[in-house]
């Protein structure tokens, strides 16, 4: 039971450039839970906000030292700074408890963002989380585990490369019209926005209006839906360079601009100018970007109508730059995602009324549930005469809807969005034109039930430009909205005939010109009509987009199949050439359709509805119809009436799986995921119906079914075949029909479905075949769902999941979709054996291999080792896991963040260890004892211990805690373990001695106290072994030796550890027998430690000067006469030799180098490599030290030695008759000679100084040189500043 205890925790946090520190106090409500390897308290609060304190108190410490680090830091010390307020901030919200679940899933999926970019920056470990909340690794799998983390690196991954988000598949304009700019407007304007694809050539989305005052300025400044609107649906092909935002803008004045008041006061709208601008040119910009577009004006009004087609191609002959001064100011964007995301994204953009403004027709993606029912009417243009007047007409023509009963239908015309509809549109007007071209778009909203009887008339009037400035009706046209046969008016241009009428009173019955002709199309030969004049003609373009009325006749035929019933067959057949989009917009009454005439008569209809159900299923795998399966899916459960198409349907599938073979139709089994949930759903509303009649009969038609599937599966074939791919569709919808299955049958009866169906596959052997693949991607989503899950089925389908596993690790194919099988079977912690064989250590299957150690127990242990039945086998497996396990604990196995994961990771391999223990024991000691076992168990756990990772002492303080109430210390737990296997080996120890000394040395040298404690006395234990098979331990010695100069130079160990192994050995060696030579050893080595200690800390300084030098001198004279390390005491003369290059002591440096020329004689003795002279004799390496020996005497000007080591060359040179260098030699003596009676020389300077006292290090006995003309003051002051104190006594020596 958990317990409850209210504690103060203080959290603090510096977030002030100053450093100021802020101190908060929290009352905390905390939760100890005592089932676990360690006792933990956890709070009881929101784990986001435990989380934010946690990584604060972290962020605080390393953001003051970034501060005092350097200024090339400060960028991220403020950037780190902000975001620790944003977090406080957001965390205050949080705590308040005021906020919506959305907003609140928001802020935390905010907080959780900002945390990883903070713990990224600062170099911190990745957080696992699910649900913005930190997960404990011990409550669910490892694989599990490896999944959030693997996702979350790959999320910090591509925000760390600035990668495009996956590409959305909807896209929309926002616009904002905000002025427009000129010198000179005095006249009210009316502006048109619209997106027109160039390509094309046609706009694609309705069109945006805005009116503007006599300043340039929207009207209704207000009302934010006047002047923004956002353009929707926009698909990804529509974002191209050929596609623009147009804008169209025609004042509102006299009929000629500039005309005197005095001529009319009737107002006109009248083209003024034209702008437009790429979307192409919108994509790069993430935020709202404010544009000036230039206006073009036309140069003839008879183009305007392609005025815009004109600039964008540039035809510069047609328009012409209105002004420098004149231009549309907008800001547009670009958004990316579905209506619902952009809606939750730009919540403030939908608060402030935004008009939206659709597309024209539907989007690449149909939604299902909207409705629309939008004719879309363009006046194109007309053809009329100049009626008896000297110059061409002002034609302007008003359009009115008018409904079934003549009335005027009002407030349903829309010039655009943005201006609520109105009851009649007014075109622009085009000066002198008797063919006027306008292409000017009206949409019209209509009501289902207002559509049938309703009809367009156009009004046609000249506009005078006299004084009164009348508008005479010429004549007028009409088109009825509904055809005779119950279709809507057809998309496509329409010739309209022109009626002549003169007056307005003619028109106020409509049923007296409804029974005139109303396009050219409808005149038929021979009519006796009379048509007072058929040269004026008037065009229309229509368009319908509508999700209730269909223009397809075959559709409606379909639909309406009780009127006609002798033309079914021929309806059915018609079906798969109607376009999707009709199908699915009526997919309700479709299904209807199809189900009714199938309980009509199923024996003469069956196979046809069967063929077009399957059409209509196989319809929505197309992405544009994607989103109609959960329409299709509701319409199954709530809607689908057919309680006795099970039958039917079984039946005339049965038909086609029998003879797949030989008709290869592949679309049937396309569609057997919703045919099987047809099947199910009318099975469980007969049986509903009948209280579950005729359950044997449905129960053996099915498993009939399932026969000559599996006969189907079974066929094998070569290669990729017609057979091969059908076989591959049905596998790959199976698991969602077992899932259907499982709605009328039990998990038991399906699971054996299942399992036949699997086993009934061929065993494929060629690697080509796709069906290999797919069988993988079969049984993945089956061991997903409820089906695996349940503990009876899955012991039903675990067998067959397990062999085909197997089958393809051992030959190692598919792994990437083997490694998903096995962690969604683990994360189930289903028990399954694998052979190690199958690790790629990569991925997945590093988490699988761990989930399964995890889970198993000491009884299974023992089965898992009891399977190897001779010793071979076992030391191999062991062997194999021992180095599986090095591997995992390599520090690039995870990335460098990945902490939890190597924890979770060494926490199993421990556990393992322990359990294998007991193994080695009994299956390895006395005459069982193998070498390459008991070695590849003591390294895997000096690895192990000397992990990275689990060096506590580097961690921050609040990350130590962490782990060591978590995990303990688990290089003391493993240590224990070494010491406790180490004894149980007994005299076997020898075979180990000489190998494990420098790796226990390595080990003993973890600053880890108990650790130490724990391991040093196997030294002792080694010296005894050895002392009682050689009678001495000089092997035992010489190892430690060899290591601890290497181990320390690497910056291991410390002083506490030279005493620590000094004090311990020495009471251990109490009552040897041979405590005289291990006190002697045991001093030599740690005198060595105290040696190597000082010269270690001398060289972290990283300056050359006596104290460095002298540490040097103490060790290679340490080397050389207390050790007899020829080897090391090279070693050190060339350190030493490099120290006083560096600190250009050119003479010192030779004298240095002169001790190693010294070991050397003039003999043909060959010399391996060594440091960096190359393999040679022992000849060449002495004559290449002489000549290095003599450059530097020289540049030390010290000629007199040079002129002895000439000598000595010369001597060798001209007793192998090598005259050529002997010339040389010669030469370089004689040049000796004359600096020594040219060349100025200052004698240097020497201090001896002593130091009295055990306190005081072994490199202060030493003799200091002085740099030339130093004052014995300055001397003084050097000392004081190095070592803290005087020295006790200073002499100074000339000419030393």
């Amino acid at each position: 039971m958990s317990q409850c205890y209210s504690s103060g925790s203080c959290e603090v946090t510096a977030l002030h450039p100053g450093l100021v520190q802020m101190c908060v106090c929290v009352i905390v409500c905390l939760c100890v839970l005592p089932c676990r390897q360690f006792e933990t308290v956890i709070p009881t609060e929101d784990s986001v906000i435990t989380e934010i304190t946690m990584t604060l108190r972290d962020w605080g410490s390393m953001w003051k030292q970034l501060y005092m680090v350097n200024i090339t830091h400060w960028d991220l010390f403020h950037r780190l700074w902000h975001v620790m307020n944003e977090i406080l901030e957001l965390r205050q919200q949080v705590l308040v408890g005021h906020l919506t679940h959305d907003r609140l899933s928001d802020i935390k999926q905010h907080i959780t963002a900002r945390l990883d970019w903070g713990n990224e920056q600062l170099g911190l470990d990745l957080v696992p989380r699910r649900d913005f909340g930190m997960v404990d690794p011990d409550e669910i799998s490892i694989t599990e585990l490896y999944r959030l983390v693997g996702s979350h690196t790959f999320t910090l991954t591509r925000h760390r490369r600035r990668e495009a988000p996956p590409q959305a598949s909807m896209h929309h304009l926002f616009l904002q019209m905000k002025s427009m700019m000129s010198s000179n407007l005095g006249e009210e304007l009316e502006v048109f926005y619209s997106i027109y694809d160039s390509r094309e050539m046609r706009p694609i989305s309705e069109r945006f209006f805005v009116r503007l005052n006599k300043q340039g300025l929207p009207k209704s400044p207000e009302k934010t839906e006047r002047q923004c609107t956002l353009f929707v649906d926009l698909g990804s092909s529509d974002l191209r360079k050929d596609v623009y935002v147009v804008a169209h803008i025609f004042r509102i004045g006299r009929m000629v601009a500039g005309e005197k008041k005095s001529v009319s006061n009737t107002q006109y709208k009248r083209p003024y100018g034209c702008a437009v601008i790429s979307v192409a040119d919108l994509l790069t910009a993430d935020f709202k970007d404010d544009h000036l577009l230039k206006i073009y004006s036309c140069n003839a009004e008879s183009e305007w109508y392609q005025i815009h087609d004109s600039i964008i191609r540039k035809v510069s002959s047609r328009y012409s730059h209105i002004g420098s001064n004149t231009g549309l100011n907008v800001s547009l964007q670009l958004l990316h995602g579905d209506m619902e995301q952009i809606r939750k994204d730009y919540m403030r953009l939908f608060t402030r009324n935004v008009s939206i403004t659709k597309r024209l027709g539907f989007s690449d993606i149909i939604i299902p549930g909207e409705i629309r029912n939008d004719l879309y009417v363009t006046l194109e243009r007309g053809e009329f005469e100049k009626g008896g007047k000297s110059v061409a007409r002002n034609v302007e023509v008003t359009v009115y809807l008018l409904g079934g009963d003549g009335q005027l239908l009002k407030g349903l015309v829309c010039c655009g969005s943005g201006e609520p509809g109105v009851d009649e549109h007014r075109s622009f007007v085009l000066y002198h034109s008797n063919s006027p071209r306008w292409a000017e778009q009206i949409k019209l909203p209509i009501p289902l039930e207002m559509f049938h009887g309703t009809h367009l008339r156009f009004e046609l009037r000249h506009c005078s430009t006299k004084e009164k400035g009348e508008k005479k009706l010429f004549g007028f046209s009409f088109v009825p909205l509904m055809q005779d046969d119950g279709r809507p008016l057809p998309d496509g241009t329409h010739e309209l005939i022109v009626h002549k009428c003169e007056e307005t009173a003619d028109l106020q019955d409509p049923a007296r010109y409804l029974k005139l002709p109303f396009s050219k199309a409808s005149l038929q030969p021979g009519n006796n009509q009379t048509i007072k004049n058929s040269k004026e003609s008037f065009w229309i373009q229509s368009s319908l987009c509508s999700t209730k009325l269909t223009q397809n006749g075959d559709m409606l035929d379909l639909l309406k199949w009780r009127v006609h019933p002798d033309r079914i067959i021929d309806c059915l057949s018609k079906l798969k050439d109607i376009d999707g989009t009709e199908i699915v917009k009526f997919l309700h009454d479709t299904l209807d359709t199809l189900f009714g005439i199938l309980d009509e008569s199923p024996q003469r209809y069956g196979l046809k509805v069967f063929d077009c159900l399957v059409h209509v299923i196989n319809l929505l795998q197309d992405s544009k119809f994607q989103l109609f399966k959960p329409v299709m899916d509701n319409y199954i459960e709530n809607h689908f009436a057919g309680a006795l198409s099970y039958r039917d349907l079984i039946r005339v599938l049965k038909w086609y799986v029998d003879r797949i073979i030989d008709l290869f139709d592949l679309i049937c089994l396309q569609a057997s995921e919703y045919l099987f949930k047809y099947i199910v759903q009318s099975r469980r509303l007969y049986a509903a119906a009948t209280g579950g009649q005729n359950e044997e009969e449905f129960r053996c038609s099915v498993h009939e079914l399932f026969k000559s599937i599996h006969l189907f599966l079974s066929h094998e074939s070569k290669g990729i075949s017609p057979i091969t791919h059908t076989q591959a569709v049905f596998l790959r919808s199976f698991p969602t029909v077992c899932c259907e299955l499982l709605k009328i049958f039990s998990m038991r009866e399906v699971a054996n479905l299942a399992r036949d169906t699997l086993s009934s596959l061929p065993a494929l052997t060629h690697t080509d075949c796709p069906l290999q693949a797919v069988k993988l991607q079969c049984m993945a989503k089956t061991v997903e769902s409820p089906l695996y899950v349940n503990p009876e089925s899955r012991c039903v389908l675990l067998p067959v999941v397990l062999r085909l596993l197997h089958t393809h690790l051992q030959e190692q194919r598919e792994l990437v979709l083997c490694a998903n099988i096995l962690t969604s079977m683990l994360t189930l912690n289903t028990p399954v054996t694998v052979s190690l064989k199958m690790c790629v250590f990569q991925g997945e299957f590093v988490a699988c291999l761990l989930t399964l150690l995890r889970q198993l127990k000491d009884k299974e242990y023992q089965q898992l080792l009891s399977r190897f039945p001779t010793k071979e086998e076992l030391t191999s497996f062991l062997l194999q896991l021992f180095t599986v396990f090095r591997i995992l604990i390599r520090p690039d196995m995870f990335p460098k963040d990945w902490t939890v994961m190597r924890l979770v990771a060494n926490n199993v391999i421990i556990t393992t260890i322990l359990y294998l223990s007991d193994t080695l024991r009994n299956n390895f000691l006395n005459e069982k004892f193998d070498f390459k076992v008991w070695e590849s168990y003591f390294y895997l756990c000096i690895i192990f211990i000397n992990q990275p990772c689990l060096q506590l002492e580097m961690f921050p303080p609040s990350k130590r805690k962490k782990v060591l109430e978590k995990y303990g210390d688990m290089r003391v737990m493993i240590g224990c373990e070494i010491f406790s296997m180490w004894q149980h080996l007994g005299d076997y120890k020898l075979n180990l001695i000489p190998t494990l000394i420098g790796p226990f040395m390595e080990v003993t040298l973890v600053p880890q106290l108990d650790l130490r404690n724990v391991l040093i006395p196997i030294f002792h234990d080694m010296m005894d072994c050895e002392q009682r098979r050689s009678g001495n331990f000089k092997q035992v010695e010489a190892k430690l030796i060899d290591k601890l100069d290497g181990l320390m130079s690497e910056g291991k160990g410390d002083e506490t550890y030279r005493e620590l192994f000094n004090n311990i050995l020495l009471k251990k060696i109490e009552r040897e027998t041979w405590r005289e030579s291990g006190v002697s050893h045991i001093a030599t080595v740690t005198r060595l430690m105290e040696r190597l200690l000082d010269y270690r800390d001398c060289m972290k300084i990283g300056e050359v000067d006596g104290k460095t030098m002298g540490c040097t001198v103490n060790l290679l004279n340490f080397y050389k006469t207390e050790l007899n390390k020829e080897e090391m005491y090279i070693r050190y003369i060339h350190k030493l030799y490099e120290l006083h290059l560096k600190a250009q002591n050119y003479t010192e440096a030779s004298y240095t180098l002169l001790l190693y020329d010294e070991l050397l004689e003039w003999t043909e003795r060959p010399l391996r490599e060594f440091l960096t002279y190359p393999m040679q004799s022992e000849w060449q390496r002495k004559e290449c030290l002489h000549l290095t020996i003599i450059h530097n005497f020289d540049r030390g000007k010290c000629w007199e030695n040079c002129i002895i080591l000439c000598r000595e060359l010369a001597n060798q040179y001209e007793a192998y008759y090598d005259y050529r260098n002997l010339s040389k030699m010669r030469m370089m003596e004689a040049s000796f000679y004359d600096k020594i009676m040219n060349q100025q020389r200052l004698e240097p300077e020497f201090f001896r100084v002593g130091f009295y006292g055990k306190k005081f290090p072994f490199f202060l006995r030493l003799i200091i040189l002085a740099q030339y003309f130093t004052d014995i003051a300055v001397f003084y002051r050097l000392w004081l500043i190095q070592f803290k104190c005087y020295p006790i006594s200073l002499q100074l020596i000339y000419n030393l």
